[in-house]
C-alpha cells in the first residue's frame, strides 16, 4: 500500500475505482450474495482495501442502522469518492472512513471489536503482507472471520497459497475455501 502520490505499479490506479464500480461487475461478482452469509444486523465490520466501495455499500446495508462499517483505504481519492458515494445512499452515518500508510493499516484502536473483514484485492499490493494481515487479525473478536480472496488474473495459486501460509503464521485458522468468480478465495478465522 502506498500513498497516491508514491504508487507504484502494484497499486490500483484510482481511474480503476470507476470499472470496479461496473454494473457488469456486480451481475459476475454480486456483493450481496457473496457477503450475505457472514454479516448481519449490529456487526462491526472492517473493509480493508475499499476503494471507492464495492463492497462497503452492501455491507453497511447488511449492518444495519445498528451496525458499523470501517472503510481503509490507501488513496485519499477513494476514500473521498467512497464518502461522497455514501451520503448519496444515506448509508453514511453507520460508516467510518479512513486513510491508511504503508507502514500502517491505521486500526490499532480497533483491536478485538470487529466481527468481520474483509480483504479483497488487496493483499497482493501491499509492501507487507504478514503485517497487514496481522493488523487485520489484531481487530477481530475471538471468533471473528476474514474474506480473504485475490484475483487469479493478478496471483497464482501458489502466491494465494503463500498468503495463506502468512495468514496461518499470524494466528489465522482456514476455514473454508470460497468460490468467487476469476479468484482464489478462502474464509479465515481468529
Amino acid at each position: 500500500m502506498e500513498r497516491e502520490s508514491d504508487m507504484s505499479l502494484h497499486v490500483c490506479p484510482f481511474w480503476v475505482g470507476y470499472l470496479l464500480l461496473s454494473p457488469v461487475r456486480k451481475l459476475l461478482t454480486n456483493p450481496d450474495r457473496i457477503l450475505e452469509p457472514y454479516i448481519r444486523s449490529g456487526m462491526t465490520v472492517l473493509d480493508a482495501g475499499t476503494a471507492m466501495g464495492f463492497f462497503s455499500l452492501p455491507i453497511a446495508r447488511l449492518v444495519g442502522e445498528s451496525g458499523h462499517v470501517v472503510c481503509v483505504d490507501l488513496q485519499e481519492r477513494m476514500v473521498a469518492s467512497l464518502k461522497k458515494r455514501a451520503v448519496k445512499a444515506g448509508l453514511d452515518g453507520r460508516m467510518e472512513f479512513r486513510v491508511c500508510t504503508t507502514d500502517s493499516l491505521a486500526i490499532d484502536d480497533l483491536a478485538g471489536s470487529v466481527d468481520f473483514a474483509l480483504a479483497i484485492a488487496v493483499v497482493h499490493e501491499v509492501p507487507d503482507p504478514r503485517a497487514f494481515l496481522a493488523a487485520i487479525f489484531a481487530a477481530l473478536k475471538k471468533g471473528g472471520g476474514l474474506l480473504f480472496s485475490e484475483p487469479a488474473g493478478h496471483v497464482s495459486g501458489d502466491g494465494f497459497n503463500g498468503s495463506l501460509s502468512l495468514a496461518r503464521a499470524v494466528g489465522f485458522e482456514i476455514r473454508t475455501t470460497r468460490k468467487i468468480l476469476r479468484s482464489h478465495s478462502a474464509l479465515l478465522s481468529k
